[in-house]
């Protein structure tokens, strides 16, 4: 195992959209949730089987750049004490614009931060505000140019379509905008309504209008052509990278390998046997009072048998343009995938393509992904 994911459950404010676990804390309460996510790692190292040094570390959230330069780097420190940092290791942290300054990103650089993620998701202010960030355009401009002040030269920038009352034209524009700040890597996410989110309730109420098939399409399809134009690499449904500029972290998950996490409301996976995966349940309360009597808070999520392991190899293979390693998948499972499937692969013949050893779905057809895969279930 060499992925570690830290979850940082806080913000300055949740945002009407948000279906991840975070809330609103204080310095106070952070400081405290950095001495327990040290806890969790210590114990995590006790019964880890992975026996080489972190190659990708990701900071995630919630936001996790309200953490001072200081605490990153305590962490990163216990990290590479406890587990060992691969010298060319990916280490990303997820960043709001509105938190940022110049002395918070040559820290963050300095402590070994290599990679940062902005959560622009729009360079609209009327748009901003509907989405309840806590940034302008403009500081989300000043945060890109600040952190290449700082000496980051691998940057992802976040960008929300599909948004309320937005069509092609002000997408566009937006999308030319981004591209003008010169990003390595750039997610794009078409909007969601997830249950118990504020949104959500707008829009059974009749107070938001989500935005139709036809023209959710139009918009992917438009996103595509800029940023193929661009000379973007389009490897994952939502994600664009420059060449050399995948994240190498994000790859772990679709690639079904381990990656260790820990933190309030994190995930792990592990790959022994067919698969399992873990989870520590969001409360934070608990979270606390296990770490203090020094017992895992993580419990069992979920157990995968030969055919479980095999469905989610494709499903998630096929949300990237690489597609399912055919030789890999028989040296796993002993059968090639159209053997392992055969009725999927005949009633989806006409989106999927074959190139040598690989299976992979169109890119248009990454438009129905969600019905798509729901023929490997």
């Amino acid at each position: 195992m060499s992925s570690l994911y830290l979850h940082i459950p806080f913000c300055r404010s949740k945002c009407p959209y948000c279906d991840f676990y975070s809330q609103v804390g204080s310095p106070d309460q952070l400081a405290e949730y950095v001495d327990l996510l040290i806890l969790e790692m210590q114990l995590l190292a006790q019964v880890s089987l992975q026996p080489s040094p972190m190659k990708t570390i990701f900071f995630g959230g919630g936001t996790p750049s309200l953490l001072t330069a200081e605490q990153v780097d305590r962490l990163l420190t216990q990290i590479d004490s406890l587990f060992g940092i691969a010298a060319r290791c990916e280490v990303t942290l997820e960043a709001n614009p509105g938190t940022l300054d110049e002395g918070h990103l040559r820290g963050y650089r300095s402590a070994g931060i290599n990679r940062l993620s902005l959560g622009v998701q729009s360079l609209c202010d009327q748009q901003l505000k509907q989405l309840g960030r806590g940034h302008s355009a403009a500081e989300a401009r000043q945060s890109v140019a600040l952190a290449r002040e700082a000496g980051f030269d691998n940057l992802n920038l976040d960008l929300m379509f599909s948004r309320p009352g937005q069509d092609c034209a002000q997408l566009a524009q937006e999308l030319e905008q981004l591209l003008m700040l010169g990003p390595q890597h750039v997610s794009l996410y078409g909007l969601s309504y997830e249950q118990g989110t504020e949104f959500s309730e707008l829009l059974q109420r009749g107070e938001l209008t989500e935005t139709d098939d036809d023209e959710y399409a139009d918009q992917y399809r438009l996103l595509q052509q800029l940023f193929l134009q661009a000379g973007f690499d389009h490897y994952e449904i939502s994600n664009f990278a420059q060449p050399g500029f995948r994240c190498q972290h994000n790859q772990v998950y679709w690639q079904r390998k381990s990656c260790l996490a820990a933190g309030c409301g994190a995930h792990s996976f592990y790959d022994t046997g067919w698969g399992e995966r873990r989870f520590v349940p969001p409360d934070l309360e608990r979270y606390k009072r296990y770490l203090m009597q020094r017992q895992n808070p993580s419990e069992q999520l979920e157990t995968f048998d030969r055919r479980g392991a095999m469905s989610e190899n494709l499903y998630l293979a096929f949300r990237t343009s690489d597609g399912i390693d055919c030789v890999k998948f028989v040296e796993m499972f002993g059968e090639r995938p159209e053997q392992a499937f055969p009725e999927a692969f005949s009633q989806l013949s006409d989106h999927l393509s074959q190139s040598k050893d690989h299976w992979f779905f169109k890119p248009e057809s990454w438009l129905i992904y969600d019905h798509l895969i729901s023929h490997f279930l």
